[in-house]
């Protein structure tokens, strides 16, 4: 069967596979699970596929393949977790409790489980290896996991394909861009300690607290020392921690935040000089300052055959319009390609969210529709990958 074909018939298969996959969708986001707990979800899912006992990967993850029993395959991955935010959407299958999918990660799951109850098994140019992901918003990577624990190697994967709901782009598009699609991520702590005391005695102490708020005023401002305005550095703070009472100067400030880049070489420099200004920061105040840096993603880099022929497939199957997008967010998908050709796709919701929000905020429900413009776009990204990676067909001259 030509890969036309193909398109063609399992494009008409998943339309009827829908409006259970919604159904998954609404019972998914109603019971979320955060990272590293995804248990349940897992199980969910696993049993929407018709395989409840399918291989256990990265702890709470699971691997389900179609198609072919051995030779390569397309790996297609999905998240389990959701978010510890408490959800005030007002959708009626809102979660009630501390947890929300709050990432589209639902969506995500409803669509892959589409895409694999449709698969004509028995045409397909290779198999198809569904990745239930755990760990997606939390260190360590469930991605790293999957890929150190030798799952895509066993499964001979030739390429893993991804897509996921992005409000910044609008309703009924789809990117399926080249290059590096996300930044890295280091998330860091700074540290002042110094001597506390007593508030009335301040020239007898160290002001670890100034010191924290200089450092965290002066650090965004080295990006523009350091890196190329014309490329992607981003650096911000969430957390700061000092004292507990107000007449009392504490010995210890903190900060944590992340830094976020295109280039491996940006992040580098970047992080030597937020380490020597840690220091040079705090002896202005008399202090001691170090800079820790806990846990790091990898840039998300789109492998350009497959950008190209899944740009030709998302028209032949009707995922969208084709539009452009990178962000300095990150995901943790960046880790399957350092092992296989990736490619992630951005599917918008834009415009047509029912409850609005962006991406981790607690009223970010995309609509329903966008289960089956995700499986669209994971078809696409399948088929771009069965053309260039599994040899079913020759490559084109030229890319589409």
């Amino acid at each position: 069967m030509s890969l036309d074909q193909l398109a063609t018939d399992w494009s008409r298969a998943l339309e009827r596979e829908l409006p259970d996959a919604v159904d998954l969708r609404h019972e998914l986001h109603a019971h979320p699970e955060v990272s590293g707990q995804e248990v349940w979800t897992a199980q969910r899912v696993a049993a929407a596929l018709e395989v409840p006992e399918a291989p256990t990967v990265a702890r709470t993850g699971r691997a389900v393949r179609f198609g072919p029993d051995d030779g390569p395959a397309v790996a297609v991955r999905a998240e389990l977790d959701g978010l510890p935010l408490r959800e005030r959407s007002g959708v009626a299958y809102a979660a009630d409790g501390d947890a929300m999918h709050a990432c589209g990660h639902d969506v995500h799951l409803a669509a892959l489980v589409a895409l694999a109850r449709s698969a004509p098994a028995d045409a397909l140019p290779g198999g198809l290896l569904a990745v239930l992901q755990p760990r997606e918003e939390l260190s360590p990577s469930g991605a790293e996991d999957v890929v150190a624990e030798g799952v895509l190697a066993r499964q001979d994967v030739r390429a893993i394909v991804g897509a996921h709901v992005q409000p910044r782009l609008p309703a009924g598009t789809v990117s399926a861009d080249a290059g590096v699609v996300n930044a890295s991520v280091d998330e860091f702590e700074v540290r002042m300690t110094g001597t506390g005391g007593h508030g009335a005695y301040p020239h007898l102490t160290d002001d670890c607290v100034g010191a924290l708020s200089a450092y965290v005023l002066a650090a965004p401002a080295l990006a523009r020392a350091v890196v190329d305005p014309m490329r992607v550095c981003a650096l911000s703070f969430g957390v700061l921690r000092a004292g507990g009472a107000a007449n009392v100067i504490p010995s210890l400030a903190s900060a944590t935040g992340t830094l976020r880049a295109f280039d491996a070489v940006d992040r580098d420099r970047m992080l030597a000089r937020l380490r020597d200004a840690a220091r040079t920061v705090a002896e202005t105040y008399g202090c001691h300052g170090e800079l820790h840096v806990h846990a790091s993603e990898p840039p998300l880099d789109n492998d350009p055959a497959l950008a190209a022929r899944a740009a030709h497939w998302v028209d032949a199957v009707g995922a969208g319009r084709r539009a452009t997008f990178r962000s300095a967010g990150s995901d943790d998908f960046a880790y399957y390609g350092h092992a296989v050709p990736g490619l992630m796709l951005f599917v918008g919701c834009g415009d047509g969210a029912d409850a609005g929000g962006m991406l981790h905020q607690d009223t970010f429900v995309p609509d329903d529709a966008l289960v089956g413009a995700v499986a669209r776009a994971l078809l696409a990204g399948y088929l771009a990958a069965a053309e260039m990676r599994l040899g079913s067909v020759s490559p084109p001259s030229q890319p589409a």
